[in-house]
């Protein structure tokens, strides 16, 4: 993987997998205004169990806003698939697993190729407008104001509840890139039926960025007769990086296991 980051951190991250889980791959993909900073210890924990593992950083993050004011939903979710199209033929399965924006886009994918996805893992993933004036005035904002800061979006500066850990995140929250993300999610909740592979779906009980309510009705929208739930207790949104991230580590890991059978 090839991307110019000026964030230390934020570069993509992969690894080729080793024995049986070699043939299975799986893509960690971040959330937006983040970067793999946030990803890349879930994707280390998945490839020391033998999986073949990318974090990709997705277009207009990892360097600062004004990069990521000139891209849109489109180019997000072209880059997973494009991740997706070069993985897919050289594996026996391929798992999506996405924190927050990056769990609506493997979604979005999941649902619309389900015989190229095997199954799917759902970290705190919006499906709802958040609230705010970014989302509420995002309309009439994109064409006024370039960017808002990220309190203004809904969104706090650092989400996480574990003292001293940050998740890198912009300050600033590009306004026309954050509508072309609201504008795509009720056509995603639409497409939910026709996801139909296992999902497990990790949702924090407290978390200010993203609703809580939008894990529970992920799971009642979805056409899949296998859906699994983890509830974080103890962290905010950026579960990787809290308290909890360590059994969400390992709940993926025994999930990419069960559905595989590797």
């Amino acid at each position: 993987m090839e991307a110019v980051v000026s964030i230390p951190g934020a570069e993509p991250w992969s690894a080729a997998g080793s024995g049986e889980r070699g043939a299975v791959g799986v893509i960690v993909t971040h959330g937006f205004t983040g970067n793999p900073a946030s990803t890349r210890p879930l994707g280390q924990r998945l490839a020391a169990e033998g999986f073949s593992v990318e974090v990709p950083v997705l277009p207009g993050h990892g360097t600062d806003h004004h990069d990521l004011a000139r891209t849109r939903y489109s180019d997000w979710v072209g880059a997973v698939e494009r991740l997706v199209d070069h993985l897919r033929p050289r594996l026996e399965y391929l798992i999506l697993v996405g924190h927050s924006m990056g769990g609506t886009l493997s979604l979005d994918i999941a649902s619309r190729r389900p015989t190229e996805i095997d199954a799917v893992v759902s970290i705190n993933a919006p499906l709802t407008d958040r609230g705010g004036l970014l989302a509420t005035l995002s309309p009439l904002l994109q064409y006024l104001v370039p960017s808002v800061p990220r309190g203004l979006a809904g969104m706090p500066p650092n989400d996480v509840a574990r003292p001293g850990v940050r998740e890198l995140a912009y300050d600033r929250v590009p306004a026309r890139a954050a509508h072309s993300l609201l504008v795509e999610l009720p056509r995603i909740r639409a497409q939910l039926l026709d996801l139909t592979q296992p999902l497990l779906v990790v949702r924090s009980l407290v978390d200010h960025t993203v609703p809580p309510r939008d894990g529970l009705e992920l799971q009642e929208l979805v056409g899949s007769a296998d859906v699994r739930e983890m509830l974080c207790e103890r962290s905010y949104h950026v579960v990787m990086l809290d308290h909890d991230g360590p059994a969400v580590e390992a709940a993926v890991v025994e999930f990419v296991t069960d559905v595989t059978g590797s």
